[in-house]
């Protein structure tokens, strides 16, 4: 199998430079294996790319893009915690909340842009539990929010 890295080049994407915190929180904790990262929105730079609602302002494939953003976002943080993403034993759990309009029921459809992009990068190792929570607004009106647990 490629390395991450060349996986992402194939896919024509790659990793932003590790966020900061935009109020009082850190990025990530590892505890033991156990590496706990913050939920990131879909900024570019300090930008929200995809604001609003799912089923008002944007589509399923909007949504879609913008989860794919916040996990590239993640997976920015996991690389600056563990030296290199290779050192990724498994992605354990992603737990992503939608702002969605109120007749909104595709949460799972949006959330797959993270879940396949994990699956992409990590193979069997990128599979992982998940939660897709729809709710009434996001920071900064952000569409989608995703946080994940990783074991290294």
């Amino acid at each position: 199998m490629s390395s991450i890295n060349e996986r992402l080049q194939e896919l024509a994407l790659e990793l932003p430079k590790p966020p900061e915190p935009a109020a009082n929180y850190v990025p990530g904790v590892q505890v033991g294996d156990l590496i706990f990262l913050s939920g990131q929105t879909p900024k570019d730079g300090s930008q929200i790319r995809y604001k609003g609602k799912l089923g008002v302002d944007l589509s399923v494939e909007d949504g879609y893009a913008a989860a794919q953003l916040c996990t590239l976002r993640l997976l920015s943080v996991l690389q600056s915690i563990t030296g290199d993403l290779a050192n990724v034993k498994k992605i354990v759990k992603l737990t992503a909340f939608v702002n969605a309009g109120e007749d909104f029921e595709a949460h799972p459809h949006v959330v797959n842009g993270a879940s396949d992009l994990l699956e992409s990068l990590f193979g069997d190792k990128g599979q992982h539990a998940r939660a897709a929570v729809g709710v009434s607004s996001l920071p900064s009106g952000a569409a989608v929010e995703v946080e994940l647990i990783a074991q290294v």
